[in-house]
């Protein structure tokens, strides 16, 4: 047999049944069984799933996370707003802090958002209960009078006058004002006029301390002067203030030491001149 005839016979010998090939293997029988075109199937007797207890498994793992979920979301929800309202009051400090250190005169916008202003004045030596002087909007029209009220001395003599402490008699000022925020949703800001929404924005009392510096060198022109023109201004925030009049939790108070005059300018209104100072007698 030649050369190329034994190649053709041995070629033909490969070749699958199906091509006129012949096979030497015979065919297997069970579970794997091969096909005339050569492919292998795997055949198995059970079927897949999940069964009943594995089901319920499953349920009470979801059901047990999202009873987790339920109970933790209210705590965050009040988080939030708790963040929200530092945020605000952070704000908000700011701009009280500076206009009352800078004696601004011309900060009219706090008239939109400064509705009350209260002074519970107590004379000393004590001998009446503190008598509250009130000052509402038709008095708060501009940011000369809110900024004046909000620098009071927290000790004054029988003038008016600025007092170190009253060792010799005089008055103790308690200022506090009630303020809307200046921070927050556009919404709520002016020139809304929707009384209901002006009524249920987030709404803080501020408790304005100017304290007079305590020396430690007394009777002595440095100590003196020093009273004079150094004084601790203290704003303490309280928030929120509920419709009933009462308070929520939240306080934070904020101070800063202002040099400079503390001068007045009408009845009960004081502003704070940084760059001037006074020779105290």
């Amino acid at each position: 047999m030649s050369k190329a005839g034994s190649r053709e016979l041995g070629a033909k010998a490969r070749l699958p049944r199906a091509f006129g090939g012949t096979s030497h293997a015979s065919p297997k029988h069970g579970p794997a069984s091969r096909l005339e075109s050569g492919t292998r199937v795997i055949r198995t007797s059970g079927k897949g799933g999940f069964t009943m207890v594995e089901i319920a498994l499953c349920l009470a793992i979801i059901g047990y996370a999202l009873v987790a979920i339920i109970l933790v979301l209210p705590f965050g929800m009040r988080e939030q707003g708790d963040n929200r309202e530092r945020t605000i009051i952070n704000q908000d400090a700011t701009v009280f802090m500076e206009a009352i250190r800078n004696g601004a005169r011309g900060s009219d916008d706090l008239a939109n958002y400064v509705y009350a202003i209260t002074n519970y004045q107590t004379l000393y030596p004590p001998g009446l209960p503190p008598t509250p002087v009130g000052y509402g909007s038709g008095y708060l029209t501009n940011g000369a009078r809110i900024i004046g009220l909000l620098s009071t001395p927290e000790f004054t003599d029988n003038n008016g006058l600025p007092l170190p402490n009253l060792s010799g008699g005089g008055t103790s000022n308690h200022v506090v004002a009630y303020v809307h925020s200046m921070s927050g949703p556009a919404v709520e800001k002016p020139p809304q006029n929707n009384a209901i929404l002006v009524q249920n924005s987030f709404t803080y009392r501020v408790i304005c301390e100017n304290v007079p510096v305590a020396v430690a060198a007394a009777n002595s022109a440095y100590a003196t002067n020093l009273e004079a023109n150094l004084h601790e201004l203290q704003l303490t925030f309280l928030w929120p203030q509920l419709p009933n009049g009462s308070l929520g939790l939240g306080k934070q108070t904020y101070r800063a030491l202002i040099a400079g005059q503390l001068m007045t300018n009408g009845p009960a209104l004081y502003y704070f001149q940084p760059q001037f100072f006074t020779n105290a007698p």
